[in-house]
């Protein structure tokens, strides 16, 4: 089984790509990976992190919503169908419903509460309109 630090490290790079090409910031909607992200903020491992996989500094910022996930695509291309570690809560249960929908509809929709922003500021915020958290 995946773990979070290894989607971590991958929705980092995903996080690069999509900012060198002018997309908005992936939505994290897994309270089990953002866990692992919040482990890791402001230690210099994570300022390494980011370096090597988005190659530039990534902030975390608050920003709630709800609808598609949009990076979905992204991921599937270079690392195969989302693992259930982004179903799985900070506690490590397992969303059985949202996997089931996940691999039968192909597509994520979800909440979150936050995303990543480059270290300059000037990057592109999700489309989505904020909404309260249930």
């Amino acid at each position: 089984m995946s773990t979070a630090p290894t989607e971590l490290r991958r929705f980092l790079t995903i996080t690069g790509q999509r900012f060198k090409t002018g997309q908005s910031a992936p939505e994290m909607f897994s309270p089990a990976v953002d866990k692992a992200w919040h482990d890791l903020l402001g230690t210099p491992a994570y300022e390494a992190l980011c370096l090597e996989t988005a190659g530039q500094p990534i902030r975390h910022v608050a920003n709630n919503g709800h609808g598609p996930i949009a990076w979905v695509a992204a991921y599937e291309e270079v690392y195969g169908p989302l693992p259930e570690m982004w179903f799985t809560d900070a506690d490590g249960n397992l969303d059985q419903d949202a996997v089931a929908r996940y691999r039968e509809a192909g597509t994520v929709v979800a909440e979150w509460d936050c995303v990543p922003t480059g270290g300059d500021g000037d990057d592109v915020a999700p489309d989505q309109p904020e909404t309260a958290r249930r």
